[in-house]
């Protein structure tokens, strides 16, 4: 039981006990949350916080779960889930080279890839290939969400969130998120520091698509006509949906938290080994700069004899994509662990690199 608290705090808040968090998850595994608020306002995250601070609650915060493993035990604590929503659209002037500047907030709660549809109809670009991609606006900050060559980072502006020390709202500069490979201060240095509320992207508006991904580029073709943003987004659709990447529930490879594993960045004299281990293979890597490479953990997971539809218990990994762990049908958590980490072994074993999975394990020792 909760202590009440003083005033009306608990009354702003639609509290809700042993709420089952496996549906509210692209993998549909997990246990349940002890305690469960859905807000709707930045004040009812507030008032959660200040809930879960004052009972000395364990708090996670969840957005579309299309990014996280619950463990069979679930959560025993306060899962907040900022549901806040609204769009909002700016024009600002023109860049340097006469395109017209569009500032575009989104809140929390809204889903990632109606808000990618909501530009590319507009004809803003800068966010097109990321169609596709399961989850919340508020999620794709933390993880600077990426994929087909770009990432949110190329056009996040600011971040507006409430800082859980100081129970302050308050703007942090894409600088201050300080963006690398799947990585931000939101989920490194100042890991549960923040809450988000809402994004401000940057965009162009009739901008040109971004084709810097081979995958893509063969995909929309290379005729005469100048592809569109429009078409940029089909093309991303279509890949994903070849790869069981977009969230189907006829699909059951498409139940997943996405990719699993991040793709490795190594020096690359570890190319040179792999090519060695390799010779008559064309090792793929992407350039990392600095001396370093970015390797497919895909190759790597296949390469170590983990190939597509590999099963293990009622876990297993998509016939369609090798980097997709999947529930094949009533899977705990503890089977999508023990998979993972055979697959990590795997790996190291052969390559001497250890794969760093990229969903967050919520409930776990």
């Amino acid at each position: 039981m909760l202590v009440p608290l003083p005033g009306t705090l608990t009354a702003k808040l639609d509290l809700q006990e042993n709420v089952p968090l496996a549906p509210l998850t692209t993998l549909k595994i997990g246990g349940e949350a002890r305690f469960f608020v859905k807000a709707a306002t930045a004040e009812q995250v507030a008032a959660a916080l200040t809930l879960a601070d004052s009972q000395g609650l364990d708090l996670f915060v969840l957005g579309g779960g299309s990014n996280v493993l619950v463990s069979d035990s679930g959560f025993d604590g306060l899962v907040l889930q900022p549901a806040l929503l609204g769009i909002t659209y700016a024009e600002v002037g023109e860049t340097a080279s006469g395109q017209g500047a569009v500032l575009v907030t989104a809140q929390a709660g809204e889903d990632w890839d109606s808000f990618v549809e909501y530009c590319v109809e507009r004809e803003l670009a800068g966010i097109e290939c990321l169609s596709g991609i399961p989850g919340w606006v508020g999620g794709t900050p933390v993880q600077n969400v990426g994929a087909y060559g770009q990432e949110v980072s190329e056009t996040i502006v600011s971040v507006h969130c409430l800082d859980r020390q100081s129970a302050q709202v308050l703007d942090l500069s894409a600088a201050q998120c300080e963006f690398a490979y799947r990585r931000s201060i939101f989920n490194s240095t100042l890991r549960d520091r923040y809450i988000v509320l809402s994004v401000t992207f940057g965009l162009l508006k009739k901008g040109a698509p971004k084709l810097a991904y081979p995958e893509l580029q063969k995909a929309v073709g290379t005729g005469s006509a100048i592809p569109t943003l429009s078409d940029v987004r089909k093309a991303v659709l279509n890949i994903r949906r070849g790869k069981s990447m977009v969230i189907d529930p006829d699909d059951a490879n498409s139940r997943s938290a996405g990719s699993f594993f991040k793709n490795p960045v190594v020096v690359r004299s570890k190319l040179t080994e792999i090519e060695e281990i390799f010779p008559q293979e064309s090792v793929p890597f992407y350039d990392a700069g600095n001396g370093m490479v970015k390797i497919p953990a895909a190759w790597l997971i296949e390469k170590a004899g983990f190939g597509k539809g590999f099963s293990h218990g009622n876990a297993g990994i998509s016939s369609n994509h090798s980097l997709a762990l999947i529930n094949r049908g009533g899977a705990a958590a503890a089977e999508l662990v023990s998979l993972k980490e055979m697959i990590v072994d795997a790996v190291k074993v052969m390559f001497g690199i250890e794969l760093s999975p990229e969903p967050v394990f919520v409930g776990f020792e």
